[in-house]
């Protein structure tokens, strides 16, 4: 007999109003309430003045962290309407902060282009703060309301005089109920985030200061996207000064486009919508890839620059070395989610690939000497792919969990969860040997080197394919290479630098990260890349049979565990001998100072870098690929004058023994 169903009617359903759904699930509108998502509140508050900017109604946006936490963003553009609507009955600037899906995003009445679609921004920066204010400066007239956690504290209020004749002040605090991580902002975050939408929307003046630091920055360029390529390739060996630049409107869509090739090995795109940035792509940059292989290919056969015989260039062969940005401007964007990080637009793949085959055609046969260097790049790229495929087809291994074709010097582990696995990539066999002896053989996997890795910010994938310590990482892996990558066979959920605290060791942690960087950014962004940070120091207390360690990882913490230790001593009536060393006046009986691994045994390397329970292990991330990008051309590429500024401009000031990645 069936169970008696319990009592199930309408009291039982919830029925959300107002604002109560983005407090509920703040990650649906968000994406996060990590530090990701407390920065995405400015952006959709800011957003709002570049969609002014876009409009042609602004030219100056001010953001400003203030120092009791809040943020206040300010515009001269026409100023929130604060007429009473006719639908809510309140003024329209009491209803667009307040009601999801309110604002000048919908119809012909607003905005022809706007980076905010869903035209929830400012209401669910309001819900997700503990307090907000408005002004807004027109008609000679300053209207003011206020919020608290998006409910108004007052009704409007309406003053003569205003300090600006027209325009829109925000200010915002994220409330800490919601934001349980950090409600902290980070001044370079919205630095970085004015300075790129400076470059997509030329004339416009963004200027951001932090109240906390007295930091302030201006960004203006009047070149627009042409400025951001440039800057892109700062640092850079250029194939040719000139940077390609179309600006063109195909029915109600404007395509703006910008590129010039350098002499590295990798492609920079940056795509955009509506002053949006889509990391994933989408339509647009499918038009763009279509309309610049398809240019080049037809202009090298026209003028014979591609043998009859030889094959098309592939668009993988015409990217290398590009760099582009790309930006479309459309009235309505099909975003994949509120985050926005793909552009759904099929219309738009039309519209960009036709801009690009026309007026990239006409580049081309205007700058022969520039496109026979453009061929010419892909055509050698085009070969080292046909010699890149046969050595990975030696390399690349297949059924990665079931230990086919591991590399001989892998130490694998015996689990095949991969959530529990972890790989030690070591410096030198005399630490790969402890490692292996002190590791727990069940889930910890050590993989030594021999030298130093080759520098692969200048290798193309068929000379990568050719040195066997990277052969036998890539191995080790599973997650293959180039077009045959796939994050899903990664073997280990963390992948550990294990080098010595020098500057050989540092060195050898930044060849590998360049390598994962270039050929597999994807196991960074992850969050899979780990360095290890062995002790420098060991202090010593007892004799050999009863022997205790302290570790400590740098001078500061030595010293302060030293001074720690004497005070201990003096305040227990013990007389100190200032003449002696540091450590014996602290009450220890040696001081060892580690110059690398290998002179840690099994059971320190183990206690002190490998055991999960003691071990410091810092998370490689990457906050600003742009910034990420130009610090590893500058540091591994071929301008030795870079790298040389860089070390003369930190040397004073750098400690090795300090150093942290």
């Amino acid at each position: 007999m069936a169970a008696k169903a319990e009592e199930y009617d309408s009291s039982e359903i919830r029925v959300l109003e107002g604002l109560e759904p983005v407090r509920l699930r703040p990650g649906m509108y968000i994406g996060s309430t990590g530090y990701d998502g407390l920065h995405h509140l400015i952006k959709e508050i800011a957003d709002n003045s570049i969609d002014e900017a876009i409009a042609g109604y602004a030219n100056t946006i001010e953001i400003t962290i203030l120092k009791d936490g809040g943020v206040r963003v300010d515009d001269n553009g026409r100023g929130i309407p604060v007429d009473i609507h006719p639908k809510t009955g309140k003024s329209t600037l009491e209803t667009v902060l307040t009601v999801l899906h309110a604002g000048g995003k919908f119809g012909d009445g607003g905005y022809k282009v706007s980076s905010g679609l869903h035209g929830v921004g400012s209401s669910v920066v309001n819900a997700l703060s503990t307090h907000m204010s408005a002004e807004v400066y027109r008609d000679g007239k300053t209207h003011h309301i206020e919020f608290d956690v998006g409910k108004p504290t007052s009704e409007l209020q309406i003053t003569k005089g205003t300090p600006k004749e027209h325009g829109t002040s925000i200010t915002f605090y994220p409330d800490p109920t919601i934001f349980k991580e950090t409600t902290t902002f980070d001044y370079t975050w919205v630095a970085n985030y004015a300075r790129h939408q400076a470059y997509l929307t030329k004339g416009i003046l963004i200027t951001v200061q932090d109240e906390r630091t007295n930091a302030k920055e201006s960004f203006y360029f009047e070149g627009g996207i042409k400025s951001y390529v440039k800057r892109l390739n700062q640092g850079k060996d250029l194939l040719a000064d000139d940077i390609f630049y179309v600006e063109k409107q195909v029915n109600d869509a404007g395509v703006e486009i910008a590129l010039q090739y350098n002499d590295t090995f990798s492609e920079t795109m940056k795509p955009f919508a509506n002053n949006v940035l889509t990391p994933d792509g989408g339509m647009h940059v499918v038009g763009f890839r279509t309309g610049l292989t398809r240019t080049v290919n037809d202009y090298a056969r026209k003028n014979g620059l591609l043998k009859e015989k030889e094959d098309n260039l592939t668009g993988d062969d015409i990217k290398e070395g590009l760099t582009a940005v790309i930006l479309v401007k459309l009235p309505d964007p099909q975003f994949e989610g509120q985050t926005k990080n793909k552009l759904g637009n099929p219309e738009v793949r039309g519209y960009v690939d036709k801009v690009m085959t026309e007026y990239f055609g006409y580049y081309l046969e205007e700058n022969p000497a520039i496109a026979k260097k453009i061929v010419g790049k892909a055509t050698l790229a085009a070969r080292a792919r046909k010699a890149a495929r046969a050595a990975r087809d030696n390399v690349i291994r297949k059924g990665a969990f079931e230990g086919l074709n591991l590399p001989s010097k892998l130490a694998d582990c015996s689990s095949r969860t991969r959530s529990d696995c972890e790989l030690f990539i070591v410096e030198g066999n005399s630490a790969a040997g402890s490692a292996k002896e002190g590791r727990n053989p069940q889930i910890q996997a050590i993989l030594p080197l021999r030298g130093k890795v080759l520098n692969t910010e200048r290798a193309r994938l068929d000379k990568m394919l050719a040195n066997q310590e990277l052969v036998s990482l890539i191995k080790g892996l599973g997650v293959g290479i180039g077009d045959q990558f796939n994050l899903d066979g990664l073997r280990y959920d963390k992948i550990i630098f294990m080098t010595d605290a020098d500057v050989d060791g540092l060195h050898i942690a930044t060849l590998l990260m360049t390598f994962f960087f270039r050929y597999m950014p994807q196991v960074i962004e992850a969050g899979h890349v780990y360095l290890a940070k062995p002790p420098l120091f060991g202090l010593i207390k007892g004799t050999s049979a009863n022997r205790k360690i302290d570790y400590l990882y740098d001078e500061v913490a030595l010293e302060k565990k030293l001074s720690e230790k004497i005070a201990e001593r003096k305040k227990a009536g013990t007389k100190i001998d200032e003449s002696q060393e540091r450590f014996k006046q602290a009450g220890y009986t040696a001081q060892q100072r580690f110059k690398g691994l290998g002179e840690m045994d099994a059971k320190q390397l183990w206690e002190t870098t490998m055991d999960p329970e003691n071990r410091i292990l810092v998370k490689v991330h990457v906050e600003d690929a742009e910034k990420a990008d130009a610090v590893f051309t500058k540091l591994m590429g071929d301008q030795v004058e870079l790298r040389k500024n860089f070390i003369q401009a930190g040397a004073a000031s750098v400690n090795l023994d300090d150093l942290d990645f």
